[in-house]
C-alpha cells in the first residue's frame, strides 16, 4: 500500500485517539535508543512516534494484527525511521502474517532482525533457538532487567594483563579462566535484542546516528 499523505495523517490521528494506546512495554536502552514492545494492534501501538533524533527497537515478536492495523504500524515505522534515526524491527515466525507482509527491510532506516532458524527474510538473521528466543522474550515481559538480557557473562572475571599482574602470574602461565571454579551457567540472553543494540552502538560509534 502506498503511504500517501492522507493515509499517514489518518494514522497519526489514530495514534492519539482515546483508547488507541495499549500496554506497550517501553525500556531505555541507553545512548538515545528506546525499546517498544507491541503485543496486539492497533490497541497496543505506541501512543506517539519517538521525538527527533531517536532511534528505537520495535519488538513485533508474537505480535498480532489484522491487515488495517498492520498498515498503521507500517505507517508508524515509515514516519519514524530515517537513515540517522533507524528503527530496528524484531520479528519471528509467530509474528502476525499481516505484519510480516507489511514490514520489510531495504528501506532507509528500517532494519529487520529475525531468528536464523525460522526461514524468514530479514536484513539480519540471528542464530538463536526458538525456545531460547521465547524464554528471553518472556523474561523481559515478567520484569527481568533488560541489562541482564543483553550480557553474556556479566560476572565472569577476565584474564587480562591487570589480572595477571595482580595475581603475580607470568604470561607464559596464563590460565584459561580467572578462577579455579567452573564457569557459571550461561545466562539467558535475548539474542535478537542484543544484536539490535550492537548494531546501534556500532552506528553510534561511527557517528551515523
Amino acid at each position: 500500500m502506498k503511504l500517501t499523505a492522507p493515509i499517514l495523517a489518518a494514522s497519526l490521528v489514530a495514534w492519539c485517539a482515546p483508547g488507541a494506546s495499549g500496554a506497550t512495554l517501553v525500556r531505555d536502552l541507553g545512548q538515545g535508543l528506546t525499546y517498544f514492545r507491541v503485543h496486539v494492534l492497533p490497541a497496543d501501538i505506541p501512543s506517539s512516534p519517538p521525538g527527533p533524533a531517536s532511534p528505537c527497537v520495535l519488538d513485533l515478536r508474537f505480535a498480532k494484527a489484522d491487515t488495517p492495523a498492520a498498515a498503521a504500524m507500517k505507517a508508524w515505522i515509515r514516519f519514524t525511521a530515517s537513515a540517522r534515526d533507524p528503527v530496528f524491527v524484531l520479528e519471528n515466525s509467530d509474528t502476525s502474517p499481516s505484519l510480516l507482509a507489511a514490514i520489510a527491510g531495504g528501506s532507509a532506516g528500517i532494519i529487520v532482525l529475525a531468528p536464523e532458524s525460522e526461514k524468514l527474510s530479514p536484513d539480519v538473521a540471528v542464530r538463536v533457538a526458538p525456545d531460547t528466543d521465547r524464554r528471553a522474550y518472556d523474561a523481559l515481559e515478567k520484569g527481568a532487567p533488560v541489562d541482564l538480557l543483553l550480557s553474556d557473562f556479566p560476572d565472569k572475571a577476565r584474564v587480562d594483563e591487570a589480572y595477571l599482574e595482580k595475581e603475580h602470574i607470568p604470561d607464559s602461565d596464563s590460565p584459561d579462566s580467572a578462577s579455579d571454579k567452573p564457569d557459571p551457567p550461561r545466562p539467558l540472553v535475548d539474542a535478537l535484542l542484543q544484536r539490535a543494540v550492537q548494531l546501534h552502538r556500532g552506528l553510534h560509534a561511527l557517528k551515523r546516528v
